[in-house]
């Protein structure tokens, strides 16, 4: 979720960090057998200028390789340029070759249609293993990136695998690379939400959530036509936050009739809750874990996010869901981000888009009840759905205490129904680690 300050107008979006020549992205299997060395560490003299400045991005490429006539497999390389800052998630995909001596699906070589994931600290090249029928001397076929990659950079998005008497026998390189974490509390318990005893007011207070934006009640800079209203407000709409079944539920909806605000009309509704007034709910390291059902309505935009108490940015985005975007699919999609900067401006942002179902078997994030976690360590964040690591970067971030929000914005024009667009969480839990104590695994 990005917060808009009015005073400053557009935000200044830049990488905070000037990219490094890269090196040749293009190997041969046999090339890239060499070159699994690990990155522990890469970053540790990285100057992240309070939280202003994030490393460069690694560029991914996919290579070539020579593969002899009478092969029964090929493994084609993938590879980073340099160590990656954060996790890098890339579908990867065979396609039939070209002419003059194009080698085909089926006959040729096994489809193959897998993930490949690098975290930091992963060696920078690793293998996808495509069986072969019998590729005859020139021909040749793909294996590309249907989709780009998700955290790197593409250099080259497709390595062409040919058939070569005499060629090298390719080899496997799947050694030093981490499988995801679980989620595990390291801390002391700070906080955890009961929603039958939850309460919230227009400004907060140390037991009470904020049902407003630490800058006010509407975002337009962001596209957003939801007014985020508050409880005692009259709108001739739903109540925007509610206990309902046990849960705490946040309501954007289509007003029953227009509601100024602020010298406008606003036909939608949004609705928020903050901890900015509510020190149990605030940490410098630790963890938060949601768990929630998230809405599915067109043109919602639900969030779990935080803030420091400092003021924006920097900012963490634990969950957010796109209703906006027309290929958004809120049963499987699943975002995260980290926004850097400083005085109100943004420098960097490092974002995660990915189908969580394709890469790690989550799904229905809009049909039951899910567990969104954040782990911020002095070296690391990491973020965790239903206990299983998604997504880390290194923690370019000293010094700053968080609190937690939860929203449902709308950015829709027109009618706003279909489905639900109301985000209903069961449980908030914190917990509140310091220094050393909050270390990270993995890295």
């Amino acid at each position: 979720m990005r917060l808009w300050l009015p005073v400053l107008g557009l935000w200044l979006i830049a990488c905070g960090a000037s990219e490094t020549a890269p090196t040749d992205t293009r190997r041969s299997d046999t090339e890239a057998a060499g070159a699994g060395v690990r990155t522990d560490g890469a970053f540790a003299r990285f100057d992240f200028a309070r939280g202003t400045a994030f490393p460069p991005r690694a560029r991914l490429a996919i290579g070539d390789v020579r593969v002899a006539p009478d092969a029964r497999e090929v493994h084609v390389p993938v590879r980073l340029d340099r160590p990656t800052p954060n996790t890098v998630h890339a579908r990867v995909l065979t396609r039939n070759g070209q002419p003059p001596v194009p080698a085909f699906e089926g006959r040729h070589f096994a489809r193959v249609d897998t993930m490949v994931v690098f975290r930091p600290g992963d060696p920078l090249v690793q293998t996808v293993r495509v069986p072969l029928n019998g590729l005859p001397a020139g021909a040749h076929f793909a294996l590309h990136l249907p989709e780009g990659a998700d955290g790197a950079e593409v250099a080259d998005g497709s390595g062409e695998i040919r058939g070569e008497r005499g060629a090298p026998v390719s080899r496997a390189i799947k050694d030093g690379f981490r499988s995801p974490r679980r989620f595990a509390p390291r801390g002391a318990p700070v906080y955890r939400l009961d929603p039958a005893r939850a309460a919230w007011s227009d400004r907060g207070g140390a037991g009470a959530f904020s049902t407003r934006l630490p800058h006010g009640r509407t975002q337009p800079a962001n596209g957003e036509s939801g007014l985020y209203l508050d409880p005692d407000w009259d709108t001739g709409g739903a109540a925007p936050v509610a206990v309902e079944g046990g849960a705490l539920v946040l309501r954007s909806q289509q007003l029953a009739r227009p509601f100024r605000h602020e010298g406008k009309a606003w036909r939608h509704g949004a609705a928020v809750l903050t901890g900015k007034a509510m020190p149990a709910t605030q940490i410098a390291f630790g963890q938060y874990e949601w768990e929630a059902q998230m809405p599915g309505r067109r043109g919602a935009w639900p969030a779990l996010w935080l803030l420091p108490v400092s003021g924006w940015p920097p900012e963490i985005d634990v969950y957010e869901g796109f209703g906006d975007s027309p290929d958004w699919n809120f049963s499987r999609d699943i975002s995260a981000n980290l926004h850097g900067g400083s005085n109100g401006r943004r420098r960097f942002t490092v974002p995660l888009r990915i189908d969580a179902r394709r890469f790690y078997g989550l799904g229905g994030f809009d049909e039951s009840y899910h567990r969104f976690a954040v782990d911020i360590a002095p070296d690391f964040v990491t973020w965790f759905v239903d206990g299983v690591e998604v997504y880390q970067s290194v923690n370019p971030f000293a010094g700053v205490t968080w609190f937690p929000l939860m929203t449902v914005a709308v950015k829709h024009n027109g009618a706003y129904e279909g489905g639900s667009g109301a985000m209903r969480v069961r449980s908030l839990r914190v917990w509140r680690s310091e220094g050393a104590d909050a270390g990270a695994d993995g890295g």
